[in-house]
């Protein structure tokens, strides 16, 4: 029979659910989870578990498809694989109960059978049962997978009895445990197989699952699983081990706790979700990414399904919205980080000055804010609030701070911080200032002086310990740089006040060795050019800038740079010489046929496009009349923001003739600045030269909203820019207007771009000249000298506010034309304004009737160009002189003005010239009167003066064929024919001769009849020639023909130069008329000597001079000179005779003042001491020397003098019966002995009182604070009895400095109060020690006296020890019998110093550490004799010896044996004079006490005590 059943067992196994079912009064509120558990194991997926089914239903749903009118649920099939490999098909009936919920009874049915009966039946049919699924499927079947059960009877094999192990809802589980009884009791009867489940075991009732248990152990073959179809855990367990009762082929099955499968099923779902989490993250990460997005893309993936199958679709997609969320709070994060991060520096823009917020609230800072113009700029109000919930956070590119983000506590902490940091950087910008002012005030501190060497003396300064080393070096270096261009300024100003002896350098401009030390000598006794010696190398170069500027002189390489007079002078007559615009004019329509001006606008914001507008507005269809000419404007504004910011300046339909550059404050200054130089830079790298030649004009806006005190400052800054950029500045015009720009203004920049346009055509000649205009009656040139303190407009007033004057001819940019009435004739009068550089040109090639020569009262160097200038002048052209000050009052009140204007005065009376002076506060020197005499004297003069330049330009074209270098501007310099001065050379010439110190050049000579060479410059007649005409210098000496070896080493254009030059001279004649030498006129000597001292012919009574020898044949060949030659000698002698008594020769200005003379005299007389012992072995008769090549002065350009101007060659009567002159010139001053030097007393150094308060005590006399019962003052006993109480032990005692805020309390109070108790002021021990150092350091003299000083100085070098103690105690007895107190309280204060060494193992303050703090406060050392340092070890040995010593000097005891006492400072060195130099960076003083370092600084400024 079982054999026949397992051949009969069907492929599949109908298994039938039951538990507990009925009305709410049999089951309570839920059932016992027969539908979930069916759910579960039908349809695992966590998508299509349905945690509730109900089984109230209507009739309709009762009879429909799904129910069918039956109280069973058909769940379908599954399919399961068995061990065996064999897959078995499970159809799920759950038997349940419906109720009716109109009655709620039990729905009727065709079986009407109570629960317990029907559940137990074995077969079930029901025709045409669709499939369940959930509760929504009641009616709407057609909605939902319509699967039939299987159509006949179907077979029961076994049950599952469901038992709720749950708190059950109004319902007792002993009701529920009786119900099963009784429901088992039938199931058994069919005698199948039924396995219990437990369900809801995640809500578990221990008691209840007992009992469960119980109650199965008590059956026969029955099993309990521990199951929950909410968490799906042991669900399948429950089935299968019914299968496995179901076929005996299986093994028996094995039941897993609930616990253990609990366990098992959390890990497979952690797995899942942590799987399923990375891949959201790698997957999303951008917040605003969807679910279905991201859903559809991961449909497939694995580790996806499976948590889905696990966990579900709803919570797959909150863990996607949690990430989304984690994403955006991420995001919001970041973008408040940034708002925060940027907040420091919106605070910086907006709120940047702290007294404006120090004492605001963060809410009152708010407000303010929003008052700010440019809150916008930085700031956003938004609608929507907070704004981490609106759309500004998806607003990356907004950089602005939301408003609301600011009332939190993260801004208001930020606020505070920026605060905070104001407070700090003011007291940092003001420590760095006191810094500066700390360096300022020490003297010591030359140019180029390292910091390391500095340091030193300012380590106890307050400020210094406050800024950080950055900071130091920050200010040291600034400090540096502003005292290294005062050097070098006043080095200039030097070298301009030494201008004589610069003047006399040879043409080529290649000062020899020689000429450099002579140079060097002169000037080395400048302190001025001493302050430059740690910078030899710079101020070489700065000597060697200016010989070279001195022989190529032009505006372009003034030293003086925008300052040159030449510059400034065009400035102001191209803006003041209104008559003058139709000569421009004209020169603009003649030389550039300009029609079109092409015109670019900067400006910051909208500056720019009101400019445009403003031109516009007076332009009538964009064409502007200017002069009387119309001119088409085309304007371009420029966006200086743009990256493309240069190729929007020249494009191919647009090239600009310039660019108007506007401001109106000094943000927009800044901004223009800034643009250009970008432009420049720019234009620079891409080598740009169209935009590198762009003219720029600033313009400054009328200010009317601003306030007028500000319109200076912008004027000013506005004009330092023009002269940093080389550009024109246009002012705002006087008077008041209603618009930001004024018409004058336009036209003016406009006539600034024309200007430019023609000058970058080279139309106008860039160099001043005067031509040959006959409308000018008068040739009038007046120089000044570039960089003087006075505006150009000073010295132009007289002609420029005449109603007479008007522009000069085109080309002349420094001139104008004065129409004037002179005697009873309007005359016409050319005034050229000229720099003393630019003047040498004109005053040599051209006609000048006269020279108005302006100098500065208050410069030096402006008098010294003047005498230089003067001195070349020839004394038939008038000159008036004029000096420029203030007021009259400064004659009286400034010694150096008042000496300047009486040098000028006096000259003018030695040269019978005109003087006058000009006062910047006086009107009426302005006036056009001031000239009228000088040029009525002009007037009467023209016809000599023309009738002599004449006569000069005569005799130099007939004289050219003997001149060796060809014709320059620069009077035939060599150099200046290499190198042509001309606008079109791509470089500049160089400021001096490639040629060496030690080549010679090629010497000028002719040949003789029988081939020997002669030099050409022995002709007299040659030499007075260029004397005259200032083209050739005449040679003083012969030069020695140079070896062919050095030949090589020229300059090979100068060679080439040379070589035609003499070419092209002429064999020269032997003169017709020799003369015999002298015998006492030495024949290597080739000066010129004066007539009466050489043999005259009978009928040379006339002449002046005689013919120099020449070296060669010792032969004189003279030449006669006379104003008209026509030919050479064979034309004869006769009349030129008779022509040269006719004629006066004209000499120079400083042949005729005693004071020119003197001057340039003075430099030759020191050149030839230093020359001395050459001269005297060239005089010694019969005695061949070497003859060392040196210098010779030459006369080439007009300020150039011969070197010994006052021998006998000079044609001077004024010098020549002077006997003073003869008498010093031979007489030498006595050498000055180091004797005499060691006779000058210096003046004790008395620094200043550190004191800031009115003392009665501190400050006064030692004598006046002490008594006959108080030889010590009260302040220093009270100080030392507390340190010797209390601070012996302290590390670093005296070393270590107390806070000074205490030291000055400590002396405040016993100003007040004498019986002062410092242990109840609880100070600090080291503020006292440094109270009382601060008391020697504030008495008007030291505690040891300076006379001692010598002495104690001399004893610390004597080497022997017993003789070095002995002398110190015999000076010490000195001081007690001639300074009584001073020796009282220094024997007190060695005596505690003493104590304190003695406790060196524990404040580490020996006697040698002592007495390097405390020397400098008793000897109180002068540091600005700089040869004191060389003594400093010196001195802090003689107070260390008194505190080792201390018994044995003051108590008559014996000698302290120690190896600091037996060692005498000098004994490592063999002399004094070998211990200065080499220890000067060793024994410095030491750090404790830079206060004493000069008299003006205060020891409060230092702050050390």
């Amino acid at each position: 029979m079982m054999a026949k059943n397992k051949e009969l067992r069907p492929p599949s196994y109908t298994i039938s659910v039951i538990g507990l079912s009925g009305t709410e009064k049999d089951k309570g509120n839920c059932g016992v989870g027969k539908s979930c558990l069916c759910n579960r194991y039908v349809r695992p997926k966590a998508d299509e578990y349905y945690p509730e089914h109900t089984s109230v239903l209507s009739t309709i749903d009762f009879g429909g498809r799904v129910v069918n009118n039956d109280h069973f649920l058909y769940w379908g099939d599954v399919i399961q694989n068995g061990e065996d490999g064999v897959d078995c098909r499970h159809h799920i009936i759950e038997q349940t109960e419906f109720i009716d919920d109109q009655t709620f009874l039990p729905h009727r049915s065709t079986n009407l059978q109570p629960y317990t009966k029907r559940a137990a039946a074995s077969k079930l049919q029901s025709a045409e049962k669709l499939m369940y699924i959930c509760t929504d499927q009641l009616g709407l079947e057609q909605d939902f997978e319509q699967k039939q059960m299987p159509e006949g009877k179907l077979t029961i094999d076994g049950f599952v009895l469901c038992i709720d192990v749950s708190q059950g809802c109004n319902r007792k589980f002993e009701d529920q445990l009786k119900f099963v009884n009784n429901l088992y009791a039938q199931v058994a009867k069919a005698k199948k197989p039924v396995i219990i489940a437990a369900t809801k075991c995640d809500e578990c009732v221990d008691q209840y699952l007992r009992e469960v248990q119980g109650f199965a152990s008590n059956k026969k073959n029955l099993s309990v699983v521990e199951t929950s179809a909410r968490n799906n855990i042991n669900v399948d367990t429950c089935f299968t081990a019914l299968v496995q009762l179901l076929d005996k082929t299986r093994s028996k099955p094995k039941i897993i706790p609930y616990m253990d499968a609990f366990k098992t099923h959390r890990q497979l779902v952690a797995s899942a979700t942590d799987k399923y989490e990375k891949l959201i993250v790698q997957n999303v990460r951008d917040y605003h990414s969807t679910w279905k997005i991201i859903s559809n893309k991961l449909k497939n993936h694995p580790d996806y399904e499976n948590y889905i199958n696990l966990e579900g679709t709803m919570k797959a997609r909150n863990t996607f919205s949690k990430h989304i969320e984690q994403l955006k709070q991420e995001h919001i994060r970041k973008r408040k980080e940034e708002y925060l991060k940027t907040l420091p520096r919106t605070l910086n823009t907006i709120l940047p000055k702290l007294e404006e917020i120090e004492n605001l609230k963060w809410v009152e800072a708010l407000q303010l804010i929003e008052k700010r113009p440019d809150f916008n700029f930085w700031f956003v109000f938004l609608e929507q609030t907070p704004w981490d919930q609106s759309d500004q956070i998806d607003k990356v590119n907004d950089r602005r701070v939301p408003f609301d983000l600011l009332c939190t506590s993260e801004a208001e902490k930020v606020y505070q911080n920026h605060v905070q940091n104001l407070v700090c950087e003011k007291r940092r910008v003001e420590m760095k200032e006191k810094f500066k002012k700390t360096l300022e005030k020490i003297p010591f501190i030359s140019p180029g002086q390292p910091w390391e060497e500095v340091m030193c003396f300012v380590l106890e300064d307050e400020a210094y310990k406050y800024i950080n080393e950055t900071d130091r070096v920050e200010v040291y270096r600034k400090h540096q740089r502003e005292i290294i261009e005062k050097a070098k300024e006043d080095f200039q100003e030097m070298l301009f006040e030494h201008s004589e002896l610069f003047y006399d350098l040879d043409l080529n401009a290649t000062p020899s060795t020689d000429k450099m030390s002579e140079i060097n000598a002169v000037l080395g006794e400048e302190p001025r050019y001493k302050a430059l010696q740690k910078l030899a190398t710079d101020r070489e170069s700065l000597l060697l800038k200016h010989i070279g500027f001195v022989y190529h002189p032009t505006k372009e390489t003034c030293l003086s740079g925008q300052n040159c007079m030449d510059i400034k002078v065009e400035q102001v007559l191209a803006n003041s010489l209104l008559q003058s615009n139709l000569g421009r004019l004209n020169l603009y329509h003649d030389g550039t046929n300009l029609d079109k001006v092409n015109l670019l606008i900067l400006g910051k914001d909208s500056l720019s496009q009101e400019m445009a507008n403003e031109i516009r507005t007076q332009s009538t269809d964009d064409e502007f009349a200017l002069d009387g000419k119309i001119y088409e404007l085309d304007l371009r504004a420029v966006d200086a923001h743009s990256p493309y910011l240069l190729s929007q300046l020249w494009t191919f339909g647009f090239k600009p003739h310039g660019c108007f550059c506007v401001f109106s404050s000094i943000e927009s200054l800044t901004f223009i600045g800034e643009c250009i130089g970008r432009i420049r830079s720019e234009a620079m790298a891409r080598r740009e030269k169209e935009i590198l030649n762009l003219p720029f004009t600033l313009i400054l806006a009328n200010q009317r909203e601003s306030v007028s005190k500000n319109l200076p400052i912008l004027r000013h800054q506005g004009q330092q820019l023009a002269n940093k950029l080389q550009c024109p500045f246009v002012d705002i015009p006087a008077g008041a207007y209603p618009r930001k720009f004024n018409e004058s203004q336009i036209k003016e920049a406009l006539r600034g771009v024309l200007e430019s346009v023609k000058h970058n055509s080279d139309i106008a000649s860039p160099v001043p000249t005067i031509k040959d205009l006959s409308e000018a009656d008068l040739r009038i040139v007046m120089c000044g000298m570039c960089g003087d303190p006075f505006s150009v407009d000073l010295i132009l007033s007289p002609f420029l506010e005449s109603r007479t004057c008007s522009a000069a001819q085109p080309g002349q940019n420094n001139s104008l034309m004065l129409d004037k009435i002179i005697g009873e004739t309007r005359r016409r009068i050319q005034i050229t304004i000229l720099s003393y550089h630019s003047s040498i040109g004109v005053r040599k090639d051209e006609l000048v009737h006269g020279y108005i020569l302006v100098y500065s009262a208050k410069r030096k160097a402006s008098m010294g160009m003047l005498r230089a200038f003067l001195s070349e002048i020839q004394d038939t052209i008038p000159v008036q002189l004029v000096a420029v000050t203030d007021s009259q009052a400064d004659f009286f009140e400034n010694e150096s003005i008042k000496e300047s204007m009486t040098e000028g005065e006096h000259i003018a009376t030695e040269i019978s010239a005109k003087f006058t002076a000009l006062y910047s506060l006086s009107q009426y020197h302005r006036q056009t009167e001031v000239f009228t005499p000088f040029f009525s004297d002009v007037l009467e003069k023209k016809t000599q003066i023309e009738n002599s330049y004449l006569a000069e330009n005569s005799r130099e074209a007939n004289h050219q064929s003997e001149d060796v270098f060809i014709h320059s501007p620069r009077g035939n310099s060599p150099a200046y024919s290499c190198y042509p001065d001309s606008e079109d050379d791509t470089e500049a010439p160089p400021p001096y001769s490639p040629i060496g110190d030690d080549v010679q050049l090629l010497p000028k000579c002719n040949l003789d009849n029988e081939g020997n060479e002669y030099p050409i410059h022995s002709t007299p007649l040659n030499c007075l020639d260029h004397d005259r005409n200032h083209k050739v210098p005449p040679s003083i000496r012969q030069k020695r023909a140079a070896p062919k070896s050095k030949v090589n080493r020229l300059d090979p254009n100068l060679v080439k130069t040379i070589e035609a030059g003499i070419s092209k001279n002429p064999k020269k004649q032997p003169s017709r008329f020799p003369l015999s030498h002298p015998d006492d006129l030495d024949p290597l000597d080739n000066y010129a000597e004066p007539a009466d001292t050489v043999l005259k012919h009978k009928d040379f009574s006339n002449d002046i001079y005689a013919v120099p020898d020449d070296s060669q044949n010792h032969a004189l060949k003279n030449r006669l000179f006379f104003a008209n030659v026509q030919g050479d000698e064979e034309n004869g002698v006769s009349d030129r005779v008779s022509r040269s008594q006719a004629e006066r020769r004209p000499s120079k200005y400083r042949y005729k003042s005693k004071t020119l003379f003197s001057k340039a005299k003075s430099y030759s007389y020191r050149r030839a001491n230093s020359d001395a012992s050459d001269e005297e072995a060239l005089t010694m008769p019969g005695k061949d020397r070497k003859r060392k090549p040196k210098h010779r002065p030459s006369e080439e350009d007009p300020l150039l003098s011969p070197g010994d101007t006052w021998k006998g060659g000079i044609d001077n009567p004024a010098i020549t019966s002077d006997p003073e002159q003869e008498e010093r010139k031979t007489k030498k001053k006595p050498p000055k002995t180091k004797e005499d030097k060691k006779k000058k007393k210096t003046k004790p150094f008395i620094p200043h009182t550190r004191l800031t308060w009115d003392s009665n005590y501190f400050g006064k006399p030692l004598q006046d604070l002490v008594s006959a019962d108080k030889p010590v003052p009260v302040f220093v006993k009270k100080c030392i009895d507390f340190i010797e109480e209390t601070g012996l032990n302290t590390e670093g005692l005296y070393r270590v400095s107390g806070y000074k805020t205490d030291q000055d309390n400590i002396q405040k109070q016993f100003d007040q109060d004498n019986n002062l108790n410092l242990a109840s002021m609880e100070v600090n021990v080291n503020a006292v020690a440094g109270a009382l150092k601060a008391f020697f350091a504030d008495l008007p003299a030291p505690l040891i006296p300076y006379s001692l000083h010598p002495d104690l100085l001399e004893a610390s070098r004597i080497q022997d020890k017993m003789e070095r103690l002995q002398v110190l105690k015999y000076i010490l007895r000195n001081l007690r019998q001639n300074y009584v107190v001073n020796y009282e309280v220094l024997k007190f204060v060695i005596t505690h110093l003493n104590r304190v060494s003695q406790h060196n193992k524990t404040n580490l303050m020996t006697a040698d550490n002592l007495s390097i703090c405390f020397w400098p406060t008793l000897m109180r050392p002068d540091f600005e004799n700089k040869e004191f340092f060389s003594t400093t070890k010196n001195h802090q040995s003689v107070i260390e010896m008194f505190i080792l010593q201390c018994q044995f000097f003051f108590y008559e005891g014996d000698i302290v044996d120690s190896p600091s006492a037996t060692s005498s400072p000098s004994a490592h060195h063999s002399s004094p004079g070998q211990l200065a130099a080499p220890l000067v960076p060793l024994q410095l003083p030491p750090p404790l006490q830079p206060q004493l370092l000069q008299p003006p600084l205060q020891a409060d400024a230092l702050g050390i005590i």
